[in-house]
């Protein structure tokens, strides 16, 4: 665990201030667009309508970031928690399981009646299915990364 750990908060899009947006997006955008390769539209018109967990250090600094959807916006009948990432900084430290742990308990005081689904990255299966996901159907590729649906019921 980094010392001291990070410090999270939730908020709906209209509540986020224009620095956080901009720390989200470039983090977003530093894993997924260079780390990961992934030639893809980022800003997907989902953000407006989804609520976003920000793992923030001791300085102020973004280094961990979900976004929570409400139901229907990503899966017919359920919520979702998506763009899971941490900066290069905090992974191995356990704030991935901090944050999931948080997007999950903020996911279900928001949808108190809405199972949760994911597409996770399929490397990534164990780490969820010990936060109580439950993989559904077959591996598919998503920006090319082989991804699985999982769900979590509440």
């Amino acid at each position: 665990m980094i010392n001291p750990p990070l410090e999270y908060s939730c908020v709906p899009f209209k509540q986020l201030s224009v620095y956080e947006l901009y720390a989200c997006m470039r983090l977003r955008q530093e894993v997924f667009i260079i780390e990961q390769d992934c030639n893809y539209l980022d800003a997907d018109g989902k953000d407006l309508d989804s609520h976003h967990v920000m793992g923030k250090d001791n300085a102020g600094l973004i280094k961990s970031y979900a976004r929570i959807l409400p139901p229907g916006l990503a899966y017919e009948g359920y919520a979702s928690i998506g763009r899971v990432i941490n900066h290069s900084s905090v992974r191995g430290t356990g704030e991935g399981k901090r944050l999931m742990e948080y997007a999950i308990t903020a996911a279900k005081l928001l949808y108190p009646h809405a199972d949760i689904k994911i597409s996770a990255q399929s490397y990534l299966l164990r780490f969820y299915g010990n936060l109580g996901f439950i993989a559904e159907g077959e591996e598919y590729l998503e920006d090319d990364i082989p991804h699985t649906a999982m769900v979590l019921k509440t």
